[in-house]
């Protein structure tokens, strides 16, 4: 067993479920950390599903109205869950979602909370069109941990874990360590 990866990601080496050959993984942060980015790039890697749940959300148009004050949809979490129960179930599969405490806490046998510094979340914000109300939420949600926070009350603590994302060389850092660790994950429960 890999002493560094078992240091890095304590309390991660669960077993799983019985029928379950690969673990899955929430990919979760403020909108503009980098989920999407990161989390293509691990399941080209590996093989594993990649599911966007706002990506989800849109093609089977599972909302509950609309925010006009952020003009944006509201998804309908209960709907999201039916929609991705079945696929969990055989492991394998990446979470991505700005949002983690709908999700049910066994699906997951590991949590990445995306962090990125304010200076360099404002301007990948302010790239996707964020502005005034939208833009200063997101921004005080990163600066408050909201998200680690969300996610460290919705999952066991061991399981969570912060991934600094500010430059490529973070991306690159935290795509090795997934792989090395679901290659670890693999190799211990299979």
């Amino acid at each position: 067993m890999n002493t560094c990866l078992r240091d890095a990601f304590p309390g991660t080496w669960i077993v799983p479920q019985a029928n379950m050959r690969r673990p899955n993984i929430l990919l979760t942060g403020t909108p503009g950390v980098g989920k999407t980015t990161l989390g293509k790039e691990i399941a080209a890697r590996t093989d594993f599903t990649y599911i966007n749940v706002g990506d989800l959300a849109k093609e089977g148009e599972l909302y509950e109205g609309f925010d006009e004050e952020y003009g944006c949809p509201i998804l309908d979490e209960d709907r999201v869950v039916d929609e991705l129960e079945e696929k969990m179930s055989d492991g394998g599969v990446i979470v991505d979602y700005h949002s983690c405490d709908f999700f049910p806490e066994r699906w997951f046998n590991i949590v990445f909370v995306l962090r990125t510094e304010n200076s360099v979340l404002y301007n990948r914000l302010e790239s996707r069109g964020y502005k005034g109300k939208k833009l200063q939420d997101n921004l005080q949600c990163e600066i408050f941990q909201t998200i680690y926070e969300e996610a460290m009350l919705s999952y066991k603590e061991d399981i969570v874990h912060q991934l600094p994302s500010n430059i490529p060389e973070d991306m690159e850092n935290n795509l090795d360590q997934i792989i090395q660790w679901i290659e670890q994950w693999m190799k211990d429960n299979n």
